[in-house]
């Protein structure tokens, strides 16, 4: 999904147009309210769901990655799901690039495509509000800078649905650069005390490409850009500019010459990330750079036991 989000969702609290646009986000709960999950499972393979609250930039991408390569180290035979959306291609080939993905109109379809080809475990990027599946495992995932915005349900604020349904989940996962984190904790266990709190943290993986002595220009049309600038700051990197793009923005070719020409005036490198890259294999990108990052797990162990607990509630 394209997506500029207003800046009221980000708010501390809700302003009038959110509570103007109240109604509507009523009405989509209601409306949600209906839908239930299946009781049984029609489907022989394991299912881990990869799922956010908060719409976009929670890390959910990158804990797919990780679980997948967890399992790989297992000698287990993962796969990546996702909903096909035409406008998605960025994070589809990252995922393929990192292990086989199924991509249909429905998601249940690719879970019973990949239960017939012989995988054991399916990984949903994305899916938690998709009731078609009962899912075996879930991990819903915040980001520590955004968390939920001004708390409200979508159109009057972020969150996919309410967040006093962290009731009903058994699983959190809290990425960033560890920001904000006592106080998010505290918030969530007031909501469900028993509920498991997982910590991510990214960390740039080709930093000896880069020197500190330069001056950067950031950009990216990804949904945690601020994490993603400040994992650089964090890492020693003087960034002079940052311009944020909306998530899985298709990149122009004005675009690149207006980010080239100011880099220039300015006397700055480029940097982008690994996602936003594949949107500009079409255009120059000589002087544009990449930082790859992945979500390190603080307490990786605690993970990998929830993963392979055996007929764990979801």
């Amino acid at each position: 999904m394209k997506l500029k989000k207003p800046k009221f969702w980000d708010y501390d609290k809700p302003n009038l147009y959110s509570y103007l646009l109240f109604p509507f986000a009523l009405l989509l709960k209601v409306i949600k309210f209906k839908k239930k999950r299946p009781k049984n499972k029609n489907y022989k393979i394991k299912t881990i769901c990869v799922g956010n609250i908060y719409i976009g930039g929670t890390g959910k991408t990158s804990l797919s990655i990780k679980i997948n390569k967890i399992l790989k180290d297992h000698k287990i035979k993962s796969c990546f799901i996702k909903k096909y959306y035409s406008d998605q291609k960025d994070e589809q080939n990252l995922l393929k690039n990192k292990g086989k993905l199924f991509l249909n109109q429905k998601r249940i379809d690719s879970v019973n495509q990949a239960a017939n080809e012989g995988y054991e475990v399916a990984i949903l990027d994305d899916g938690l509000q998709d009731y078609s599946i009962n899912y075996d495992l879930i991990f819903v995932c915040f980001n520590n800078l955004n968390w939920i915005g001004n708390g409200l349900t979508i159109p009057s604020g972020p969150l996919r649905e309410s967040i006093n349904n962290l009731r009903k989940y058994y699983h959190v996962f809290l990425n960033g650069n560890l920001e904000n984190l006592e106080v998010i904790k505290k918030y969530i266990l007031s909501i469900n005390p028993k509920i498991n709190i997982h910590i991510g943290k990214y960390i740039p993986l080709n930093l000896e490409e880069f020197n500190t002595e330069d001056k950067y220009l950031v950009f990216s049309g990804i949904g945690n850009h601020k994490t993603f600038v400040s994992m650089i700051r964090n890492s020693g990197l003087n960034i002079i500019k940052d311009i944020e793009f909306p998530d899985h923005y298709n990149y122009t070719e004005n675009d690149i010459k207006k980010i080239l020409k100011q880099s220039s005036e300015m006397n700055v490198k480029i940097i982008t990330t690994e996602k936003d890259f594949y949107r500009l294999k079409n255009y120059k990108t000589n002087d544009i750079k990449i930082i790859k990052s992945e979500l390190h797990i603080v307490d990786e162990e605690k993970l990998i036991n929830t993963i392979f607990k055996k007929n764990e509630a979801n």
